[in-house]
């Protein structure tokens, strides 16, 4: 008489299983919140190995040994590191001069035309002041912000001394460790490799479709500036470039760097121009080719790309940003894999029960 019907059942187990899932998603973002010196580390060389692998891979087919092929990659990633480094600090260092006459400019032209505003000389005045001493305040505390900031060098050069060690191991013995994962995964190893095949797949496609966006703002960036005849346009071509691979707030950051450059060694007007420049190449023109790059290599929408990028980046800071659209595609991939090999054992019942890599239309382990 006073069972409760079965749907009620149904939706409180349902709901039992959902705070539990929660609760575990839970522990594990706290557990790893306290592990993140080595976690992080550990998975930026993670990111970059699986998408460096095929390098080695190739290096391998010429008759190079594995460990000769790691280390010819991450001596290759440390040149450019220091060399995209080299050029961005030029490139900055070059224009100071510059742009702090132009900044004292900006600020006389902004009084002349309060004056004509009808502002009298010495409101504009105190104005003007006002703000440059804010302005001068703010680089104070940016200053010191450097300062202070000086003592976190111990703990950036961990995490790089980290992450370089982390993927030359990951890059030379990359195929041991992904086959000892897919044998502790709890799940029939042709399941495993499909997995692990659509991750892989899903992070490569995922920064090949940013590195289409990344080279489509570099070149719009690239053109404006020789119209405008912008210098530097190596470097600002290079950080529009690499800016592109910080989800949303990289491109906007390198283009407040391509104003400034603009700003100090052309002027107001050509800074102005870089701005809309910037504003169209990030904006408008990027919607010609992103839907183009990001359907084709994550086979999800842009609007979903959008969606669980910012969510990601909500939840789990720049590694949500990173891995939240490719982790994504990898999970509506391998739902889609494994639907179709069960679909395919239904309709043939004499066939393997276990669901693999060919019925699922993933390549067959290597």
């Amino acid at each position: 008489m006073f069972a409760a019907p079965s749907w009620l059942r149904d939706a409180g187990m349902s709901a039992w299983l959902l705070v539990g899932v929660t609760l575990l998603l839970a522990g594990m973002i706290w557990l790893l919140s306290l592990t993140a010196t080595i976690v992080m580390p550990l998975l930026t060389a993670g990111i970059i190995a699986a998408v460096s692998g095929p390098l080695v891979t190739l290096l391998g087919r010429v008759g190079l040994p594995r460990g000769a092929g790691a280390a010819i990659v991450m001596l290759s990633f440390v040149v450019l590191a220091l060399g995209v480094t080299t050029m961005i600090v030029g490139g900055i260092t070059q224009q100071t001069e510059n742009l702090s006459r132009q900044l004292a400019d900006a600020t006389q032209r902004i009084e002349d035309g309060l004056e004509q505003l009808g502002i009298s000389e010495r409101s504009a005045s105190q104005a003007t002041d006002t703000g440059g001493k804010s302005v001068t305040h703010s680089a104070k505390g940016l200053l010191s912000g450097v300062a202070s900031g000086i003592g976190t060098i111990a703990s950036l050069a961990f995490f790089l001394a980290m992450t370089a060690l982390s993927l030359v191991f990951l890059l030379k013995d990359g195929p041991q460790i992904r086959r000892w994962t897919e044998r502790r995964m709890g799940v029939p190893p042709q399941v495993a490799h499909v997995v692990t095949q659509r991750l892989i797949q899903s992070l490569r496609g995922y920064f090949f479709g940013v590195t289409i966006v990344a080279a489509w703002n570099a070149l719009l960036v690239t053109i404006g500036a020789l119209v405008l005849g912008v210098p530097s346009i190596g470097t600002l071509a290079l950080v529009t470039f690499i800016g592109a691979y910080i989800p949303y707030l990289g491109a906007w950051a390198a283009g407040a760097f391509a104003v400034l450059i603009a700003l100090g060694s052309v002027g107001p007007d050509a800074a102005i121009a870089m701005a809309v420049v910037v504003l169209l190449a990030n904006g408008v023109l990027q919607q010609v080719v992103q839907p183009i790059a990001y359907g084709a290599a994550l086979g999800i929408h842009p609007l979903a790309v959008l969606v669980v990028t910012i969510g990601g980046g909500a939840l789990f800071g720049a590694v949500g940003l990173i891995l939240g659209a490719p982790v994504t595609s990898a999970i509506v991939r391998i739902s889609a894999d494994l639907a179709a090999a069960r679909n395919t054992a239904a309709s043939d019942p004499g066939s393997d029960s276990d669901t693999g890599p060919e019925a699922a239309g993933a390549p067959a382990p290597a």
